[in-house]
């Protein structure tokens, strides 16, 4: 179906008239749901392994389960990277207007100036922006701005020392790692960069602070909730680990000729998987 999103919907709500689905269909979507509901609340409260760094779902789940009231109090913003993906299949939206996320062209830097579009919009919400390192990188003065105009932010960042989607997307692709993650860009004879997110924050005007752990998140979360301006929260994750549960495939095509068996063999997966799909 090629139209207009408003006008389609319109048209197949008068086409559709009556219609509904059968009982037994409904049923299994209802199941389906629950099950799929029953799986997130595993995923998102399983503590990491021992000597392990926390994922997106583990940090996702402490963010939403740091108050009982957050489907009636919370906007989650975000726009690029693993974050989207991770949200759209874990975070429960309260109310209409609750999930505020872009993803079409996973617009980097979005996310804090959109956020504070958000709370200039939804001055009561808490609008929690949830950012990668490599997002907050790309744009953060709205730190300030928000600051200047009095409308409180909670800013997680998630900080996986990298542009760790895209180096995920690289390795799958079979390349070799190459300038996505900071310890691959270092110099020569030069120790990989070090960014204190925390401390530039800080220098916008925030009040900010560096997490240990997802307990140490857990608490500064509850205090963030209590505060009257911008916060900023940062968690150290890994990139290495996403959420496979929920059935989808991320189509990218891999080069069909290759010296690299590493390229080769992800391309005979790619086609593989192609032809599922094309059933």
């Amino acid at each position: 179906l090629v139209a207009d999103a408003r006008l389609a919907l319109d048209g197949l709500h008068a086409a559709l008239g009556e219609w509904r689905a059968d009982a037994g269909w409904s049923t299994t979507c209802a199941a389906r749901a629950d099950s799929w509901r029953h799986r997130v609340a595993q995923l998102t409260t399983a503590e990491p392994a021992s000597g392990t760094r926390p994922y997106d779902a583990d940090v996702i789940g402490v963010v939403r389960d740091s108050t009982a009231r957050s489907d009636e109090t919370d906007v989650v913003v975000c726009a690029a990277g693993t974050l989207p993906a991770e949200l759209h299949k874990l975070w429960r939206a309260g109310t209409p207007g609750s999930y505020h996320v872009e993803y079409g062209y996973s617009c980097m830097g979005y996310e804090i100036a959109g956020g504070l579009g958000v709370k200039m919009a939804r001055p009561r919400q808490e609008v929690i922006v949830m950012v990668g390192d490599g997002s907050y990188l790309m744009l953060n003065s709205e730190i300030a701005t928000s600051l200047m105009l009095g409308l409180k932010l909670i800013i997680v960042v998630l900080d996986n020392r990298g542009f760790g989607c895209i180096a995920r997307l690289q390795s799958a692709s079979g390349g070799a790692a190459f300038n996505n993650m900071l310890d691959d860009c270092a110099v020569p004879g030069q120790a990989a960069a070090r960014i204190d997110f925390a401390a530039h924050a800080r220098s916008l005007g925030a009040d900010a602070r560096h997490v240990a752990d997802l307990a140490e998140l857990r608490t500064a979360m509850v205090a963030a909730r209590s505060a009257t301006r911008t916060q900023v929260l940062v968690i150290d994750t890994t990139h290495t680990r996403t959420t496979d549960d929920g059935g989808c495939w991320w189509e990218v095509a891999i080069p069909e000729v290759s010296s690299r068996d590493e390229v080769n063999r992800a391309r005979a997966a790619y086609d593989t998987a192609r032809k599922e799909r094309q059933r």
